[in-house]
Order: C-alpha cells, then structure tokens, then sequence
C-alpha cells in the first residue's frame, strides 16, 4: 500500500462505497504479509514500510533460492509499489521474469527492478560519483536504487583523485545536488576531496577494489571514517543500496512534500 491508495480506500468510505468495517478488515490484512513454502514460513512481506518510511521494503537476493525470490517479488508487484532486488544474478532474474514479466535486470548494478504502477515526478537530486571503472558496480547499484525511488540522478565515472582535473571539470554538476554518494576503492580518499568542494551531505561508499593491502575495502573504510571533511558519513563497504536509500531520503527532505 503507498499513500495514493490508502487515500482513495479513506475515499470510498467518505463516499459510502465502502463501509468503515470492510476498510478496517482491509487495512488489517495489510501490514505484513506471510509466504508459505511446503509448511515453512520463509518471507514476512512488510506492505505498510512504505506508508511509514516513504520508502518500500527491498529485496536483498544474495541467499535467497531464485524460487524464493520470484515469489517475494511476485508478492510486492502485484501491490503496485515499486520493487527492487539487489545483488541479484541472472538466475534469480530468470525466475523473477517468469512470475513478473514487466520486471528488469540491470546486469551492473545486479538488481532487478520493477516500476510502480502510479509514476511520481521526480523529487530531489542525487549525484552518484565513482573513482574508477571497477567500482560500476557499487556505483550502479546506488544510481538505480535513487532512480526508482524517484530521484534526479546525475552519475559522473571515473573520476578519481589520480587525475584531479576529470573531478574539478564536473564541479559545475556537483553543485546542482542536494546529496551527493562517492564510491572508492583503494585508498578511498575521494569522498574527502568532494566534501571540501560541495555545500551537501557527502555520502562515502568504500568498495572493494585495490590489491592486496586494501584489504578488501577496509583501507578505504578507514580512510573514509577519518575524512577531514565534516560533511562525509560513510556507510558499509559496497553498500550503494544503503547511500543511496540514505540519499533519497536527504534529497527529498529539501523539497515540500
């Protein structure tokens, strides 16, 4: 349930289409919902997030059978709400397709995403930065989370400290937004010079990319925690889901509801 649909239910009991009894057995049915598979309860499906939060409940495919998957999916689409995946393959897509055709993979960003029946013009304005090609993935996954949550999103690659003049030419960019999400590896040290550059939150997404003593993202980790610039937070590493839900959030707190 989102906030048009809750609105129109309240309308058809203003109107004595619907009585007061029939909407409250409605809404009671709604909060959370249980799959069952073979006697087993394996999803709690929690249909009213977006009600509280502004945002929906996601879908987090790592561990999850493709089976499993598709019927969690399946579940949330059938609600109109948009629905997203993360960290899905191509398995779990397959899957996911057979019982929601609408649904799209998007292979970089491993997530599989489906539009909500209801578009709302897009709120806020999000810029997603990487330092390198090989952080895309992380990137992506940020960049399509904000966009199906209806953000503005701006994505600006390959931009890394090694090479300070590629940054410094997408500056006029930057300012345009109200968040900005910086994905590095290595030594991580990119979120830092973009917070000194920006009059916005800057959130920092260390990835897992460097040789061996980057420790698999915990040297940019560390060097992120200990930004000189106040205004980076830093989530975890390769977490572009959770900058990005954080982002959208922040994006749209600048605007009136």
């Amino acid at each position: 349930m989102n906030p048009t649909t809750l609105l129109a239910l309240l309308a058809e009991v203003e109107r004595g289409t619907l009585t007061p009894e029939s909407a409250a057995t409605r809404l009671a049915s709604m909060p959370f919902e249980v799959l069952n598979t073979d006697q087993t309860e394996e999803a709690r499906i929690d249909h009213h997030r977006l009600l509280r939060t502004g945002l929906p409940e996601v879908i987090y495919a790592a561990g999850k059978t493709p089976a499993q998957t598709a019927n969690i999916f399946a579940t949330m689409a059938a609600t109109g709400t948009a629905v997203l995946a993360t960290r899905a393959t191509q398995a779990h897509y397959e899957a996911v397709a057979a019982l929601t055709p609408t649904a799209v993979y998007q292979a970089t960003a491993r997530c599989i995403t489906q539009q909500p029946t209801q578009h709302s013009a897009p709120k806020g304005h999000i810029a997603v930065l990487c330092a390198g090609t090989s952080d895309l993935p992380v990137a992506e996954e940020a960049a399509v989370t904000a966009e199906l949550f209806a953000c503005k999103v701006t994505r600006l690659y390959d931009v890394g400290v090694a090479g300070l003049p590629r940054l410094l030419a997408v500056r006029p960019q930057l300012m345009e937004a109200d968040c900005v999400i910086v994905c590095a590896g290595m030594e991580g040290a990119l979120p830092s010079v973009v917070g000194g550059l920006v009059a916005v939150p800057v959130i920092a997404v260390p990835t897992s990319v460097g040789y061996g003593a980057s420790f698999g993202g915990t040297s940019a980790l560390l060097g992120m925690l200990n930004s000189c610039s106040p205004n980076v937070t830093v989530v975890n590493i390769d977490n572009g889901f959770g900058a990005a839900y954080t982002a959208t959030m922040i994006a749209r707190a600048t605007h009136p509801r």
